[in-house]
């Protein structure tokens, strides 16, 4: 049940959190860090008073390991919704980080020494080549764009996306390698999902002085935009602190439910289970937001979510389910 639960949170949640998202980012590239912030503060504080008590509760998980994975948790969230400055648009964002799939299953093998069938291999071989068809197309898209200017002018957005995709790569392999090092945490100390929840995002709070004057000038942006009048409330309010208002409700309700998923499955499910979120949310994305989209970005996004389903066998689950209801003919 508690799975269930869990894996409701995580599609409504995020798929409403990417469409917010994309809202900001639409109006301002840059503003990735304030988002951020705001997640991170809010998360923080519910955990300070529901999860904490007001810090009267000690955690079940030595603090120490707990910075280890803040550290990289952080990383990870921060240079994500940064990439977004350059030039990465954001159906190519949600198809790169479904590679977290290929990641989490390397990097499984070279530390935890797992081995998997046949079919698995062949799931992650699906899944690297769609995205890689949904990334060179995007380069060309990029190049295009560059080359209507000239000398520097059209050289440069094209370097930027190159920083994008290094900056999505490293985040990629950092994320995989929070979910194993979580893994190993809740088999020696048991599963404390809320806990981990309140300190990955409480304990990084004095990082964000680093970004202080950029989060500073883009909460000047926000209140600048135009107000707008927040249903059954009624009260009104900048339209842009609005979208981060629900950006920051939803990533909540998301991130509860990939923690949750973490204590009830194995990390390498629980990154098949954000895969697949991210498959719906892409869908939303193209024809809600009319993202450019060619046949070769459907070809790759197809290649994905078939590896995807590969990787859960629901073929050789299906197989049995249809012999036995012969049999009961």
């Amino acid at each position: 049940m508690g799975t269930a639960i869990a894996v409701v949170l995580v599609f409504l949640g995020c798929c409403s959190n990417v469409v917010s998202l994309e809202l900001l980012v639409r109006e301002f590239p840059g503003c990735g860090n304030i988002v951020t912030f705001a997640q991170f503060i809010f998360i923080a504080l519910e955990g300070f008073i529901f999860e904490t008590k007001f810090g009267r509760k000690k955690p079940a998980i030595p603090v120490s390991n707990y910075v280890i994975m803040v550290t990289m948790f952080f990383t990870v969230s921060v240079i994500n919704n940064y990439a977004l400055n350059f030039n990465i648009a954001m159906p190519l964002h949600m198809i790169f980080r479904s590679g977290s799939l290929i990641a989490n299953m390397i990097l499984g093998i070279i530390l935890l020494k797992k081995r998997y069938s046949a079919s698995k291999y062949l799931s992650i071989v699906l899944v690297s080549t769609g995205i890689f068809i949904c990334t060179i197309m995007s380069a060309k898209q990029v190049h295009d764009v560059s080359s209507d200017g000239s000398g520097e002018q059209g050289f440069y957005p094209f370097m930027r996306w190159l920083v994008g995709i290094a900056m999505l790569t490293f985040a990629l392999l950092m994320s995989a390698r929070m979910g194993i090092f979580q893994e190993t945490l809740y088999k020696q100390y048991g599963k404390h999902s809320k806990e981990a929840l309140f300190y990955n995002h409480f304990l990084p709070l004095p990082g964000f002085l680093l970004l202080s004057t950029d989060i500073y000038n883009h909460c000047n942006l926000f209140s600048q935009s135009i107000p707008v009048v927040v249903p059954v409330v009624g009260l009104t309010m900048p339209i842009m602190w609005l979208y981060l208002l629900v950006n920051v409700i939803t990533q909540y309700v998301c991130i509860r439910g990939v923690f949750i998923l973490t204590t009830e499955c194995p990390s390498l499910t629980v990154t098949l289970v954000v895969t697949l979120r991210k498959f719906f949310s892409l869908i939303f994305s193209i024809l809600y937001f009319q993202n450019p989209f060619t046949a070769w970005h459907w070809v790759g996004t197809a290649v994905v979510f078939v590896g995807t389903l590969l990787y859960t066998e629901v073929w050789s689950s299906v197989r049995p389910a249809q012999a036995k209801d012969k049999k009961t003919e």
